[in-house]
């Protein structure tokens, strides 16, 4: 991809910046993400600007291959592999005035490359899907695809996520927070020994702000607590504990229509043999199931689409969301994640459930740049 300059009168379709990447662990993933929305985006509607934020956080154009952003023997790909230059960097627009963005390299002039119309976000975790990037947007007065700062925020905390469904009457499962300041003393240490213990085991231990299944340990003994609260720490300082729950895990997809959000036929995840939970590799590596539609009765499928809709309400969500659940033995469903920014691989639920609702994985891309397009920036 050559490094050009563009003006709105060169071509009337929107011009879309693609943006994937980003500081938190889900790098890699975020990177498969936008490989697969690369091939899907329909280019006869859509102009394309994929943009790359490094490991390192430096904004870089990036070559429009999504071949070269695959997962190869078990590794994940990055930015660098496909950014244009190992220096230069794009800045977004300053300012509401104008939607220009712009390219430097050291020792050369800055270039104007012209105007993006709406950015479309796959970042995954801190400092893309949990309202950083989506302020930086709101200053610059640029439409975006997916939630605002407030739903994103609350949507990657998982404690706030809780707190906010239990005060609309949505159910949640038993938990304990483990803050930086618990783990700072022995005493704390102790304190937090014991609110986990009173969960009973087993227990799952929780990077609070991350996804993907990163950094998250099961717990059958409490002799592993304090290395699996140090696994989540490397991740975030802030850790959550949950109870396991016995039963099964149902996800619904949530797409925002002009009439309103509507949810998708629900999934269920089958874990692939030799994994006890649907962990990092279990998701992206290995070949879990996951089944569309879930195999529920026409009663179970209606609730779980009603109570999806309530919670991404409830959290004031915007464009789209996946709403994860446990459906537990006595028939009760309990939300286990709220996740504002889904993944959009080859095997991600989110675009399958669509497809199995009919909206097929390009039409979906189209809903949500419309979408987006329409919305007013600012308050709204």
């Amino acid at each position: 991809m050559s490094i050009e300059s563009h003006s709105p009168s060169q071509a009337a379709k929107p011009r879309v910046a693609i943006v994937f990447g980003g500081r938190s662990s889900e790098h890699g993933v975020s990177v498969v993400t936008a490989a697969s929305v690369l091939r899907a985006i329909d280019r006869d509607r859509y102009e394309v600007l994929p943009v790359g934020i490094t490991q390192e956080g430096r904004w870089a154009l990036t070559s429009d291959e999504p071949d070269r952003m695959a997962i190869e023997g078990g590794e994940m790909p990055d930015v660098e592999r496909v950014a244009e230059s190992a220096e230069g960097q794009l800045a977004l627009p300053a300012s509401p005035a104008s939607r220009e963005v712009v390219w430097t390299e050291p020792g050369a002039a800055p270039k104007v490359l012209g105007e993006v119309d709406v950015v479309l976000p796959l970042l995954h975790g801190p400092w893309g899907e949990d309202g950083t990037l989506q302020g930086l947007l709101e200053l610059s007065g640029v439409p975006y695809v997916g939630s605002g700062v407030l739903a994103s925020a609350v949507g990657m905390d998982k404690e706030y996520t809780k707190r906010v469904l239990q005060s609309f009457g949505i159910g949640v499962g038993p938990y304990t927070m483990i803050r930086p300041r618990d783990w700072e003393s022995e005493e704390g240490r102790a304190a937090a020994r014991e609110r986990v213990a009173a969960l009973g085991l087993p227990v799952f231990v929780k990077p609070c702000r991350a996804g993907s299944s990163i950094g998250i340990t099961k717990v059958k003994d409490l002799a592993e607590l304090d290395g699996a609260i140090a696994e989540a720490r490397r991740h975030d300082p802030k850790v959550i504990v949950e109870a396991m729950l016995a039963g099964r895990e149902i996800e619904c997809g949530v797409l925002e229509f002009e009439d309103g959000p509507r949810a998708s036929l629900p999934a269920e995840v089958l874990v692939g043999e030799g994994y006890e939970f649907y962990d990092f590799e279990a998701k992206y590596i290995d070949s879990s199931e996951v089944r569309i539609p879930a195999d529920l009765t026409e009663e179970e499928t209606a609730e779980i689409r009603r109570q999806a809709v309530a919670a991404f309400e409830a959290l004031s969500c915007e464009g789209l969301a996946r709403v994860d659940f446990f459906l537990l033995e006595d028939g009760r469903w309990v939300v286990n994640e709220v996740n504002t920014l889904p993944g959009f691989t080859p095997i991600s639920a989110y675009p399958k459930m669509w497809e199995a609702t009919g909206v097929p994985y390009g039409e979906l891309i189209d809903r949500l740049l419309q979408a987006a397009l329409r919305r007013s920036t600012g308050l709204r």
